[in-house]
């Protein structure tokens, strides 16, 4: 009780000590000159708002314009580096299928699987062309850039993994007729003793 006593005779003296204009509350004044140059900062500040809004857009437009020509020049990249490889991959069959198939060491009845193994691989390679030749057009499963970027990155690689079975084929066949020869020559060979 004696705390609440000294409390409220504290409030009290408070009370007493504060000067009356802190007490008493006044009517707002306004300045017009103020007011006229606040709203011409909001009117100016909203102008320059406005310019921002209109930048961002033109830059979020230019950041596309960039990006699908980097996009397309990805795409062309991607796509003469596929026909490159399907050149490289005619020009290894053309060469090393003939200079296999008129081997004499390659038997009759192998000529068959040889033929079919390099064709196997050239069909699938036109394949990927024609697929290639759809993507590219515009109206195809209506893809965007991105998709079909990454439709022809897949391409890409399939036409490098032909191009190293092809080339490990044609190795492997040229093998067979080296070790043929060679053994041909060990069994024909003369003997001098």
């Amino acid at each position: 009780m004696k705390n609440t006593n000294l409390i409220v005779l504290f409030i009290l003296a408070l009370a007493f000590l504060i000067p009356k204009s802190a007490l008493g509350q006044g009517m707002p004044v306004y300045d017009n000159t103020s007011f006229i140059s606040l709203v011409k900062q909001l009117v100016e500040s909203a102008k320059q708002t406005s310019e921002m809004i209109k930048t961002v857009q033109f830059l979020k437009d230019a950041k596309e314009t960039i990006e699908k020509v980097n996009n397309a020049v990805r795409q062309f990249e991607a796509v003469r580096e596929i026909n490159e490889n399907n050149q490289a991959l005619v020009g290894m069959v053309r060469n090393d299928l003939r200079g296999i198939l008129n081997s004499p060491y390659i038997h009759t009845d192998e000529i068959d699987a040889v033929s079919n193994a390099f064709n196997t691989i050239i069909d699938g390679s036109l394949r990927n062309l024609e697929f290639m030749n759809q993507v590219l057009s515009n109206d195809f499963l209506k893809l965007n850039d991105a998709e079909r970027l990454a439709i022809l990155e897949g391409h890409r690689a399939d036409s490098k993994k032909m191009v190293a079975d092809i080339t490990l084929k044609s190795k492997r066949y040229k093998m067979i007729i080296s070790f043929r020869e060679m053994q041909d020559k060990i069994n024909n060979r003369e003997t001098n003793y």
